[in-house]
């Protein structure tokens, strides 16, 4: 199957340059202007940019156990909607990711219902150090560690647990950094005055700077006692920046920062209107925080930008503040939203690339992937940046059927996704056919 794309520009580490571009199977073949082979389709890519796919290094896709909110087919499909083409899923899912077993059990699922490519994290917890030194660093993305108990519930708290895994493993270790006993104290004080229903507003001073950065400042003390590699998932807060560095290539880093889009996008302002809808762990914080977060984005203190996924059912969502589950779903409007803020000047196009395609491939050692480069995989996406559109009901994917971007303007869209060299997605309609496949990793030093 030859696919050839035509008079697009191409958006590719650091440059953007007019070219066409030749998919033979499942890679990029040529990419040369101008390209006259035969080809099965043609593509007109005429005032339209060419981007590698999207690798959101940090999605729940809910599978196996809470699949009521949604699934791995339902989630990579509106994924690729949006142009990511590989994810990798957290391991707090129903049973917990903690054994090799039940990892195996999730990778089998993946393979009949995932759109877009797949990772599955294998998840530490206080008493598994076993199973965590048997995952296969070569088809596993890395560990994951919850230092401060979120959905799902694996806290790891152990400071002699934690030793032992930074210690006794080379593989990525991925941590969700919030402290434990800043969040409790601060929960209670705020039950004594409210009781179950403390308003949403105070989120951002439960989960609160403090405990952020209490608990990723312990991490990265750790991280270079033991040498381990270590990334630090959804940073919230201006000061944790200090913790990070951009003085040496992220091929080099030990030590590397991930934001997610809504903590690049809301602020505690936004509560006042959207309410539990934007509750996320950790919380979405002040204005201050979020001018810090694109600084440290902007200057590469920041590695990735990812979505950190999370669907809840919208009654779920309505509980009152203690029972109201934290997290919602992006995947198909992250890359649009970064889009939105090329528009206003805010980030340039081969940054967005950079921090959505390129990083988490590198960071990841994902073979073959993230790049627009010849034979590399074919994982595309095409992009309109003058399309206008609005987030709406009727134009969701998420199972959940709701999105906290509900009613945002939206002017940019991704008309075509390419997975594996298949046209998985193509203005508004998605191929009935699944093409992911299992992401395999460079083992490194």
């Amino acid at each position: 199957m030859k696919t050839l794309i035509k008079n697009v520009k191409i958006v590719n580490e650091g440059k953007i340059f007019e070219s066409d571009i030749l998919i033979e199977n499942d890679l990029i073949s040529k990419i040369a202007t101008p390209i006259s082979e035969e080809a099965d389709q043609i593509i007109d890519g005429s005032g339209k940019y060419l981007l590698p796919g999207v690798i959101d290094d940090q999605v729940h896709f809910r599978d196996p156990g809470l699949t009521h909110k949604g699934d791995i087919e339902s989630e990579s499909r509106a994924a690729i909607a949006g142009g990511i083409t590989s994810f990798i899923d957290q391991p707090n899912t129903v049973p917990n990711a903690v054994t090799q077993e039940l990892l195996a059990d999730k990778y089998e699922i993946g393979a009949q219902k995932a759109y877009a490519n797949y990772g599955f994290m294998m998840g530490g917890t206080n008493d598994n150090l076993e199973e965590v030194l048997k995952t296969n660093p070569r088809n596993v993305p890395g560990i994951k560690l919850f230092l401060g108990s979120s959905t799902g519930n694996m806290l790891v708290d152990n400071p002699e647990t934690l030793e032992n895994i930074f210690g006794s493993t080379k593989m990525l270790i991925a941590v969700h950094c919030e402290d434990e006993a800043t969040i409790k104290a601060n929960t209670q004080k705020y039950m004594d005055e409210y009781g179950e229903d403390i308003p949403v507003k105070f989120h951002h001073l439960i989960r609160s700077e403090e405990a952020c950065y209490k608990s990723s400042s312990k991490a990265i003390e750790l991280a270079k006692k033991t040498g381990a590699r270590l990334h630090v998932f959804h940073l919230s807060t201006a000061k944790e920046m200090e913790l990070f560095r951009n003085d040496i290539p992220l091929k080099d880093k030990k030590i590397t920062a991930e934001v997610c889009v809504h903590h690049l996008t809301f602020t505690n302002e936004d509560y006042d209107t959207k309410g539990g809808l934007i509750k996320w762990n950790p919380a979405v914080k002040t204005q201050a925080d979020k001018d810090g977060l694109w600084e440290a984005l902007l200057d590469d203190r920041i590695d990735v930008i990812a979505t950190d996924h999370a669907p809840h059912t919208w009654e779920e969502k309505q509980n009152v503040y203690t029972k109201c589950p934290s997290g919602a779903p992006l995947v198909q409007h992250s890359l649009v939203v970064m889009l939105e803020n090329y528009k206003t000047g805010k980030i340039s196009l081969e940054k967005i690339v950079e921090k959505m395609a390129h990083n988490p491939a590198i960071l990841f050692r994902v073979e073959k992937r993230g790049f627009v480069r010849e034979g590399y995989k074919a994982d595309l996406v095409l992009v309109d940046l003058n399309a206008d559109w609005t987030v709406a009901k009727d134009n969701l994917l998420y199972k959940c059927g709701w999105s906290p971007l509900e009613g945002m303007n939206l002017h940019s869209k991704v008309t075509q996704t390419f997975v594996n060299g298949h046209l998985v997605y193509d203005n508004g309609k998605i191929a009935e056919e699944k093409f992911g496949e299992r992401l395999l990793f460079e083992v490194g030093e």
